[in-house]
């Protein structure tokens, strides 16, 4: 059974040395001490290790079924649920006016890792909640704001968000589910969706789901799409629920991982649903939610990651397997433990330096969305816009990846149910899918996201680490950081420059080369914000912090990664300055 303990002291890191978080003028920010915040993780992590994780196996085993109509969660799962409930978990960064605490975003996130680390199944009725939340905060009127959202917030009701169908995915243009209006404002909604995360179960009394359909008069494609909130029961004028909406489950979804969260296929059979935003402008609402979703499952890929890697490190330093070449380290024994061996360190510090590096990354992108929201800054709004498809995808490309290495540093009981590691391997796999896979997530880098505002945002990122490398040039200490880093910001730019003379007289020259890109630039944020806290690390070192260990290892990894990963910026510019002709060589009968 794999164990979990919340990197609550990396976390406090990454928010006080790298963020300085109290320090931030975002408002709301001068209220996170780390005292606060110390307190707001330590009672998030009593939670995940006592309750979650003990029940992440089980529910995997167990997992979702549906009996005559009622879609059950695995044993445990409802009184988990409900002691996240209790705590008033869902609503830490939601306004109060609807029963939160108005905590910035970034304290969601942290917290959120913890909880996907431990159980992202289970995890995922919540994640799912807060994203239709966010969409009825942003898009609702206030009568639906105030009939729903504090229901929500409660996680007395649930949320879920509606878009794909049997026949199209990514192409939402070809959506079939209707909405045909009714005289009292209200419409019918009758279509079928699948794979609808969180679609029902047990825990709570209600699912509000955002659906996506067509209403007469939209036309062609995505712009004839809207949304509309269909409650599984209506929700009478007073609040109470009234009778059962023609809504139902038609099956749970067999999956390779995820098992504790009920995948559904929807049927709509003239259910009740209500417009939320403007008529024919659901997608505009509907990316309220996935956008926020998107960077959720970046955190899903390295929180999957960290607590992989976690166990593979405890099982490399307990178990016992051949001798060090340069002599015994454990000669009363029988072998010495793996973690003596270079090719497993190897392996334990390719995870290491990435899910550090990834937490900072992602937790850097929460302050963007805080600094946009909260302070209404435009800048920050146009980055984290560039960055989002980045955490989604490079985030969750490597966090499969090293949920693998993880696995391999076990050996042949890395592929045996019983020590875990299958289970963090499969349920980070789907995190490369959903959400927008991640091919679609580097052709809206380089398609969308990199013209962007006129390039604003590229540029800004560019002066970033222009601006941080000048800022630091005189301290030698930094040179093994700023040094790859300027580097692998030249490659970043030279990519973006390939693609702005080749992309309009031969698109497919960037389409071929956008899924390089967006690990090209990924590498190139993470060792951004590793040269960042390799800088807060030697300021901490430098005051006298008493714990020097965990800094000088925090360095040592950081070299490492700009030493053995960061150079794969190379390996991508060189893929992408190859252009599409090798792609695209084959016709389609010889594949």
């Amino acid at each position: 059974m794999p164990n979990y303990t919340a990197p609550t002291k990396d976390l406090q890191f990454v928010l006080h040395d790298l963020l300085k978080i109290s320090e931030s003028d975002i408002p709301g920010y001068a209220d996170l001490e780390a005292d606060f915040t110390s307190a707001i993780l330590d009672e998030a992590a009593k939670l995940a290790e006592g309750v979650l994780a003990p029940l992440n196996a089980s529910g995997d085993q167990e997992g979702c079924r549906l009996e005559n109509g009622v879609v059950y969660t695995p044993k445990g799962f409802k009184a988990a649920f409900d002691q996240i409930k209790e705590g008033g978990w869902n609503g830490l960064d939601i306004p109060e006016e609807f029963g939160g605490q108005n905590l910035p975003y970034l304290m969601g996130s942290a917290v959120g890792e913890i909880f996907v680390s431990a159980n992202m199944a289970l995890n995922m009725y919540q994640g799912l909640t807060h994203g239709a939340i966010s969409a009825i905060l942003a898009h609702g009127s206030e009568d639906q704001k105030a009939t729903y959202l504090p229901k929500m917030v409660s996680m007395d009701w649930t949320g879920t968000m509606n878009l794909t169908e049997p026949h199209c995915g990514t192409d939402l243009g070809m959506l079939r589910t209707k909405a045909e209006p009714q005289d009292d404002g209200s419409y019918k909604i009758t279509g079928q969706k699948i794979f609808i995360s969180a679609g029902d179960h047990d825990m709570a009394e209600n699912v509000i789901h955002l659906v996506l359909a067509k209403a007469p008069g939209g036309g062609e494609g995505t712009k004839g799409i809207s949304l509309f909130i269909v409650p599984k029961f209506i929700v009478n004028e007073d609040g109470s629920l009234g009778p059962r909406n023609g809504v139902s489950v038609g099956k749970i979804e067999e999956k390779m991982g995820i098992h504790g969260n009920a995948t559904c296929v929807m049927n709509y059979d003239g259910a009740t649903g209500y417009l939320i935003g403007e008529l024919h402008k659901g997608m505009r609402a509907m990316f309220t939610m996935m956008n926020e979703a998107r960077i959720g499952v970046g955190l899903q890929g390295y929180a999957q990651a960290a607590v992989a890697y976690e166990n593979a490190r405890d099982y490399a330093l307990d178990r016992l397997q051949g001798r060090d070449v340069t002599g015994a380290q454990n000669p009363d024994g029988p072998a010495d433990p793996l973690i003596v061996h270079p090719d497993v360190r190897r392996m334990l510090m390719d995870q290491k330096s990435f899910v550090e590096g990834a937490r900072a990354f992602t937790l850097w992108g929460a302050s963007l969305i805080d600094r946009a929201h909260r302070a209404g800054d435009k800048e920050a709004d146009g980055l984290i816009s560039l960055l989002t498809p980045v955490i989604k995808g490079f985030l969750t490309d490597k966090g499969f990846a090293m949920s693998i290495e993880a696995q391999q540093v076990y050996g042949g009981h890395g592929y045996i149910e019983e020590w875990g590691m299958s289970q963090f391997a499969r349920d980070a796999r789907i995190a490369m899918i959903y959400e927008g896979a991640n091919g679609v997530q580097a052709l809206d880098l380089v398609g969308r996201k990199l013209a962007a505002d006129g390039g604003k945002p590229i540029m800004a990122f560019f002066e970033l680490i222009k601006g941080f490398i000048k800022e630091n040039e005189d301290d030698a200490r930094l040179e093994g950081f700023l040094a790859p880093l300027k580097s692998a910001s030249k490659d970043l730019q030279s990519a973006a420059m390939f693609f702005m003379e080749r992309g309009m007289k031969t698109p497919n020259d960037a389409l071929a080369g956008s899924s390089d890109f967006m690990h090209l630039f990924g590498h190139a944020c993470l060792g951004l914000v590793w040269a960042q806290m390799a800088k807060a690390a030697y300021a901490a070192l430098d005051s006298g912090a008493s714990d020097r260990d965990f800094y000088e290892a925090k360095l040592a990894t950081g070299r490492y990664y700009m030493a053995r990963q960061l150079p794969a910026t190379k390996m991508h510019l060189a893929r992408i300055q190859s252009g599409a002709e090798s792609v695209m060589a084959l016709s389609a009968e010889q594949f």
